[in-house]
């Protein structure tokens, strides 16, 4: 199972700009990336498809959405199905990142229907959950994690394939904070999403990658990926530079 090395770029960097930090990533992470390893751009709309062109042909790094919308088509102003995400190269999206949790007002049951609906449709999806600040000091962590994984994957066809599934530990308070959450933290949490995952999908758990993301930067992620139940991080601010983001990659 390769560690998954994913970029959110977010709301961030124009075509020109786009393109010039992937095709220095690459440049930086050609030949030297690990064989365990696996590197995914997610970038806003209107980059994808210039990313895309600079990721063709390179089969360790592939193309993702940071959102769809869960139908083929029809008159959902302003959204975009997996049919025109797949259109421009997309092998992955995001799905119930906090920020859209938080900013947009997305519930976990529609969080599902994405994650369903992408993987119906023949993406790979990352489903982003976690917990936030007032959360974690009222002891909710784990039910937070069972719900939003509950709500996340209940539509999931059972005969996915376990590499198409990939879950984004992300506490809310760590995201962009520069707080990260303690080795103590992720372990205990990483280990409750892997055994829910156990509950769900018993026979595919430990083929379904569990990402940490928040915060993470060169000189913390190789410890936080030698971490059990760690096999990849989602990294936002330290991932729009080519340079910080090779070095993660590479880590």
């Amino acid at each position: 199972m390769k560690k998954l090395m994913a970029a959110n770029w977010k709301m961030y960097k124009t075509r020109a700009e786009a393109k010039a930090t992937a095709e220095d990533l690459l440049t930086k992470i050609e030949g030297k990336l690990p064989a365990d390893r696996e590197v995914v751009i997610a970038a806003p709309y209107t980059a994808l498809e210039t990313v895309g062109s600079v990721l063709a042909g390179n089969a360790d790094c592939h193309l993702s959405a940071e959102n769809l919308y869960p139908k083929a088509e029809g008159a959902f102003t302003g959204e975009i199905s997996p049919a025109m995400l797949k259109d421009v190269g997309c092998v992955y999206s995001l799905a119930g990142h906090s920020e859209r949790r938080a900013i947009i007002g997305e519930t976990d049951e529609l969080v599902g229907d994405k994650v369903a609906f992408g993987l119906e449709n023949g993406l790979s999806m990352i489903l982003c959950i976690g917990e936030t600040i007032d959360e974690r000091k009222a002891g909710e962590v784990q039910k937070v994690i069972d719900e939003q994984l509950e709500a996340g994957l209940k539509n999931v066809a059972s005969d996915f394939a376990p590499e198409t599934v990939v879950v984004a530990y992300e506490p809310v308070w760590a995201i962009g904070t520069g707080e990260v959450a303690g080795e103590g933290e992720i372990v205990e949490a990483h280990g409750f999403v892997r055994e829910k995952l156990k509950k769900l999908f018993p026979e595919k758990a430990n083929e379904i990658r569990i990402l940490y993301g928040g915060s993470v930067k060169p000189a913390n992620c190789a410890q936080i990926i030698a971490l059990d139940n760690v096999d990849g991080v989602l990294v936002g601010g330290a991932s729009l530079d080519a340079e910080s983001f090779s070095q993660i990659a590479l880590a």
